[in-house]
């Protein structure tokens, strides 16, 4: 709880840094509002995170893009870092994306690459609380429980990190940990925090704004299960 609220301390601070940067002036923003912006910043901020997220669990987990032997970490950040989703789901995938792509890779079934079949899910769904856009205008909308389901979902996808086990009894995939030396290594649970918070805050920020209610339903990260979008 601490390390959620401090990194939402700094998040805040970050980002209206980022606003009160001279920035130079674009036409298009006149079609925007000042929530379209801080809506923008965000999805930037998360995208930057989502990233970071992938490149540190296929260093975690080599064995998982050994999978897939004819691609590499760029060809996978290319295929699921975008918002045009393909129709149909992703075929290496059953023709699963977001919410459904998450429970994929946690299965005990699933034999493919656990760190694509999370980061499917992950970016279908964060994609998906923003209606599948990179930028907000005057006219656009914005669902706060989406975003806020995300979160939550988000809490699950960082327990099940730290617990989901195969048959072996072993970590389906690896991240937080505590290297030889000693040093403890929490980098991951970071940066799922630090997108929980992202999400939060836009949810709160939009329901405050449209006078919107979010139905915080009581979600229990260890019931393994995942809210829509």
């Amino acid at each position: 709880m601490l390390l959620r609220a401090g990194i939402m301390a700094l998040l805040a601070l970050s980002l209206m840094a980022c606003s009160a940067n001279n920035r130079p002036f674009e036409l298009k923003n006149l079609a925007k509002s000042d929530m379209d912006l801080i809506t923008d910043i965000h999805i930037v901020e998360i995208r930057h995170a989502i990233r970071d997220l992938a490149l540190k669990l296929y260093k975690r987990n080599p064995r998982e893009l050994a999978k897939a032997p004819e691609m590499t970490v760029s060809d996978r950040l290319d295929s699921f870092m975008t918002v045009q989703r393909p129709e149909g789901g992703y075929t290496e995938l059953g023709g699963l994306d977001g919410v459904e792509a998450l429970y994929l890779a946690f299965s005990e079934e699933f034999e493919g690459d656990r760190v694509f079949a999370l980061m499917v899910g992950i970016t279908g769904m964060i994609s998906a609380s923003y209606n599948n856009q990179l930028e907000f205008y005057l006219l656009d909308d914005i669902d706060q429980q989406k975003l806020y389901n995300s979160a939550r979902n988000l809490e699950t996808v960082a327990w099940m990190l730290n617990t989901r086990k195969d048959t072996n009894d072993e970590l389906m995939l690896l991240s937080n940990g505590i290297a030889l030396d000693g040093t403890p290594n929490y980098s991951y649970e970071r940066v799922l925090a630090k997108m929980i918070v992202i999400q939060d805050m836009m949810a709160k920020m939009v329901s405050d704004s449209t006078n919107r209610h979010i139905n915080q339903v009581v979600h229990g990260v260890a019931s393994m299960t995942f809210f829509p979008i």
